[in-house]
């Protein structure tokens, strides 16, 4: 579960590193590396004790159902996670993620503990409810932020949108590997991927000529001529996204933790994103101190929050 939180509260930082790289371009090599590194984990850590359990034989034994449901889940996450990569370059991460992970969090939490009930709910929900306080407070920050200037409400939006599409990819999950002839965690992870390359290609497409972020439309032919550099960092932001997948599949496959705690931890990547966008891009080093001054209780909030999610499955009910 800390690795899924690390994993995706770090993955945006290969777009910062693209700066100039249409979002639309970048995300078919964020898309390839979530395939690749589905399957590297599938053929690796998925295959080490062979049997029915393992990656492929998983892949040939699971029904059409489950297989239907992991790419349900791949579809609306790929439609979330686009929305949160064009919010992330109107809003910066430091706002982006805190918005729109954090509604994902609560969305997703309640979503995936109707389906799977594990842990203190007492703890789970009182959790959920101190992440809900700092994304207001991170919300009061930006707006405090942006005081001074013409605020343009669209990267908000679109990580509000984002965050509730978000919440409900993770149930359908969780669904597909859940009872007979259902998908592992290696296996969920690599069909998972199948369902975002699959709505990438129309929706992505269109994106190339409709822009979220009223960037110039692009080409395949600018996707071929792009820098080297650019590729590899938006495959290697597909693959640390698809790392913390998997991470976080496998922990919840876990009966004592749970869908909905090891969701929640991984949403914890708020955070992690925060610190990025704070301390290392320096997203609010101009902001006035009356916006700076409210971050140190967000990230107080968030850790607690987190933290009664994590012991939930420890403490009886």
């Amino acid at each position: 579960m800390i690795a899924s939180m690390l994993c995706w509260g770090s993955w945006a930082n290969t777009r910062k590193l693209t700066a100039g790289y249409a979002f639309s371009l970048f995300y078919w090599d964020y898309v390839l590396g979530i395939i690749v590194a589905a399957l590297v984990w599938g053929l690796t850590f998925g295959s080490l004790n062979g049997g029915a359990s393992a990656f492929l034989q998983n892949l040939v034994s699971a029904d059409r159902s489950h297989w239907l449901l992991a790419i349900a889940g791949g579809v609306i996450f790929n439609v979330a996670n686009l929305l949160l990569v064009a919010s992330i370059d109107l809003a910066g991460m430091a706002v982006a993620f805190p918005v729109g992970i954090g509604l994902a969090l609560i969305v997703g939490v309640i979503l995936n503990y109707i389906v799977q009930p594990a842990g203190n709910p007492l703890f789970i929900f009182g959790g959920v409810a101190l992440v809900a306080v700092a994304i207001l407070l991170d919300a009061l920050a930006y707006r405090r932020r942006e005081a001074n200037n013409t605020i343009s409400t669209r990267g908000v939006l679109l990580s509000i949108v984002s965050g509730l599409l978000m919440g409900t990819f993770y149930p359908f999950v969780a669904k597909s590997t859940l009872g007979e002839h259902a998908l592992g965690p290696y296996a969920v992870a690599f069909v998972f991927a199948l369902g975002v390359a699959i709505c990438s290609l129309p929706v992505n497409a269109w994106l190339m000529g409709h822009s979220l972020t009223n960037e110039n439309p692009t080409s395949f032919k600018e996707y071929r001529q792009a820098r080297t550099m650019w590729h590899f960092w938006g495959v290697v932001g597909g693959a640390i996204w698809c790392t913390g997948a998997v991470a976080s599949f496998v922990a919840s496959h876990a009966n004592l933790v749970g869908p909905a705690v090891s969701y929640a931890i991984g949403q914890g990547a708020t955070m992690i994103s925060a610190v990025w966008g704070v301390f290392v891009w320096r997203e609010f080093a101009n902001a006035p101190r009356s916006s700076r001054r409210l971050l140190p209780y967000m990230f107080v909030l968030f850790l607690m929050g987190l933290g009664l999610i994590a012991v939930a499955p420890l403490i009886a009910r």
